[in-house]
């Protein structure tokens, strides 16, 4: 029988969210090294910690039984964050085309205009699934890669396409992560109409 970790549910001063806390003061230092300096090497590293750390809080906050509403808030909204500036930074300096922005941006905002909808219908946002991680993990994982091309020429050509694999792949999960969300919000609205 799995032991269940307790939860802190209303505890603010916990390690994952200490953790989160550093994610995200990770997204103005990566912009500012990005568009101020163009510090390309700095930012792949201030990039690479924010993403790879993605996943540390969850495992710290479940090992010392600290999970905590604030830390399921914060986690979610650095993912949004890192990508939000990452979009931002590289369509602006063209390491991205903007095709691939807006396939990003659109897919945010099928899921604000859900979780709009869910709201409205007296409903929090939906649980988180593993694919949604796992397509925020691999996009988070590409973004460094593709950085890495710009910032050393050596590896250009090797880098980019690894970053490219990547963030193809991850957003291909994104979005099917985002039906899948909209397909439960609709069932839990259903069923609370149902229940009515």
């Amino acid at each position: 029988m799995s032991r269940t970790p307790a939860v802190a549910a209303d505890r603010v001063l916990t390690l994952p969210n200490l953790i989160s806390f550093l994610r995200l003061l990770g997204v103005p230092v990566f912009m500012w090294l990005m568009l101020g300096p163009h510090h390309d090497v700095a930012a792949v590293i201030v990039l690479t910690v924010g993403g790879s750390s993605d996943w540390i809080d969850g495992w710290v906050a479940r090992r010392l039984g600290q999970v905590s509403r604030l830390g399921e808030l914060l986690d979610p909204l650095a993912d949004r964050l890192y990508i939000l500036a990452v979009l931002v930074a590289f369509t602006y300096r063209e390491i991205v085309p903007w095709e691939f922005t807006a396939a990003l941006v659109a897919r945010e905002l099928m899921m604000v205009i859900c979780l709009a909808v869910l709201r409205r219908n007296g409903f929090g946002p939906p649980q988180v699934h593993y694919l949604g991680k796992t397509a925020t993990f691999i996009l988070l994982a590409a973004f460094p890669v593709l950085l890495l091309a710009v910032a050393v020429p050596s590896i250009a050509t090797g880098a980019a396409a690894i970053g490219w694999g990547l963030a193809w792949w991850g957003i291909v999960l994104y979005w099917i992560a985002g039906f899948l969300y909209v397909g439960q919000a609709s069932r839990v609205i259903r069923a609370g109409r149902e229940l009515a």
